[in-house]
């Protein structure tokens, strides 16, 4: 059979036609013409009747292929260029928006068309789209991109958490050392204070000696008058008349 086949790319249709074909006119079968294997197992066959010319096939018309959301209904990838237009001739109304670091997920709405479009911007500016005509969809496929962007800015979110964490490191660090130059100071000045008041000790116990040194020669030189004093004191005593009763 002959068939030619014309294949428009880009979402066109493709077109069949097949010429009309005659089947020849089908002869009734004879036990004599099948094979041993056949004839042996009793199988009967019964004249055919003879099959009628196919008819022309009608062209297929144009079907647009679109993916499909998990609940089966359609969705379509949308031209960023004409989102991007409605939206700037206000044409669009915003149902939902998440943002996420650079990352943005908007749900919109069409009314003139009653469309929805899910919109995935980075760094403001439209990435991907997708539209369909019902709301369920639509929501299902903005918490997509929102999960999407989400993951998208992992990297951004650890970003930030080490940068902060090493903040926090450095200033712990900065705050330990001047703690321990704290110490340090602290221990110098109690050093250089024990020093000094062991020094003065040693000082003041050479200066206590040396008192004790001097009180001892003094104590002594005290005692040494006192028996000058009392020896001339008796020296004089002796030099009075002794005066009778």
């Amino acid at each position: 059979m002959n068939m030619r086949r014309t294949a428009i790319s880009n979402g066109a249709a493709a077109h069949l036609h097949f010429p009309p074909q005659h089947a020849p006119q089908a002869e009734p079968a004879r036990l004599d013409d099948l094979p041993a294997s056949e004839s042996d197992a009793g199988a009967t066959i019964e004249a055919r009747p003879v099959s009628p010319p196919p008819r022309p096939v009608t062209p297929l018309h144009a079907v647009q292929v679109t993916p499909s959301a998990p609940n089966g209904r359609a969705v379509q990838l949308a031209d960023a260029a004409d989102v991007e237009r409605m939206s700037d001739n206000a044409e669009l109304t915003t149902f939902h928006t998440f943002r996420t670091f650079d990352y943005s997920v908007s749900l919109l709405f069409y009314p003139k068309e009653m469309k929805y479009f899910a919109a995935l911007f980075q760094q403001d500016r439209l990435w991907r789209v997708l539209s369909t005509s019902d709301i369920n969809t639509a929501r299902q496929l903005f918490h997509h991109m929102q999960d999407q962007a989400t993951r998208l800015s992992d990297g951004e979110t650890r970003r930030l958490q080490l940068e902060a964490q090493n903040e926090q490191l450095k200033r712990a660090i900065a705050e330990s050392e001047a703690h321990a130059e704290r110490l340090r100071q602290g221990l110098q000045r109690t050093t250089e204070q024990d020093q000094t008041v062991t020094s003065r000790q040693h000082q003041l116990r050479k200066d206590l000696a040396q008192l004790e040194a001097q009180r001892t020669a003094a104590q002594a030189q005290l005692n040494k008058v006192h028996r000058q004093v009392h020896q001339l004191n008796v020296a004089n005593n002796d030099t009075i008349p002794h005066m009778p009763r």
